[in-house]
């Protein structure tokens, strides 16, 4: 199969075309310079021989959002129906990434793939238009959700933790969020196996298993850093305001994956470990 990647030199793409090189798998990985999801003309002569296309492009600052909402619109709505359109022209594989931030973020139990959107900020409101504009313009797309996501391509939280880890003795972090963090190669490698199983076009959770707050999260990253996990102390949501709302309850369920017979990704403790093994 020959693959597109587009926004595909962010930290996941980069991931995917590890994964896909390791696979043996044929890739082309075009970021937002070289595609512009926003011009349909572009996208359809991107994608014009792909057999699979994976939209990694997303405007994913999530507290600028909230004051540049129509820009974000753009991108994550209009240029996520562009691309679903596009391969419905072509009958290539659609799989659209979203995230967590479509849900309230209300409950404490895992979202299932159908449970009702209703974001609480910009950037959700704007991936939930996106949602709904890739299923209607192409049922046969696969809509992943993620969360949490870190990887060796870019900023992240365990690369920031680590960061502040030299610079401050203590580090406060919010322990009143939980979700679950979610290694971008394992997303990648399930982005894979869901293609390769030619599931039903849908919603697929690509999230760890298990789940744990920032604070615990932060927590384990020190532990398996070989620094006192000590030195991280909790706080709440209330004590550390940001201007777009973050969702208390991030965890997906996973029900889609074992319908499909599609294994979900392993525990993150142990994906975390395997990543920070990889330096």
């Amino acid at each position: 199969m020959k693959w597109v990647l587009l926004g595909g030199h962010g930290m996941l793409g980069q991931d995917l075309q590890a994964v896909l090189a390791d696979a043996g798998e044929q890739f082309i990985a075009f970021g937002s310079a070289e595609c512009d999801i926003r011009d349909l003309d572009a996208v359809r002569k991107a994608i014009a021989a792909a057999d699979v296309v994976v939209n990694c492009a997303a405007w994913t600052a999530v507290d600028k959002a909230e004051e540049h909402e129509p820009e974000a619109f753009m991108i994550n709505a209009v240029g996520a129906r562009n691309v679903a359109l596009a391969c419905a022209e072509s009958q290539a594989r659609c799989v659209h990434i979203s995230t967590d931030y479509v849900m309230s973020g209300e409950g404490a139990q895992p979202w299932p793939e159908d449970a009702p959107q209703a974001p609480r900020s910009a950037y959700g409101r704007t991936k939930a238009a996106g949602e709904w504009a890739v299923r209607q313009a192409n049922p046969r797309a696969l809509v992943v959700r993620t969360a949490w996501l870190y990887g060796a391509g870019g900023p992240n939280f365990v690369t920031t933790m680590l960061r502040l880890a030299g610079e401050r003795e203590t580090l406060t972090v919010v322990a009143d969020q939980f979700g679950q963090p979610t290694w971008t190669r394992d997303l990648a490698d399930l982005i894979l196996r869901l293609v390769r199983a030619e599931v039903p076009g849908g919603y697929y959770h690509g999230t760890s298993s298990g789940s744990t707050s920032w604070h615990g999260f932060a927590q384990e990253i020190f532990r398996l850093s070989g620094l006192d996990p000590e030195r991280v102390t909790p706080i709440t949501t209330v004590e550390f305001p940001v201007p777009a709302p973050r969702p208390a309850n991030s965890v997906l369920g996973h029900d889609g994956l074992e319908a499909s017979g599609v294994p979900a990704i392993a525990q993150w403790e142990s994906r975390l470990a395997a990543h920070l093994r990889t330096g």
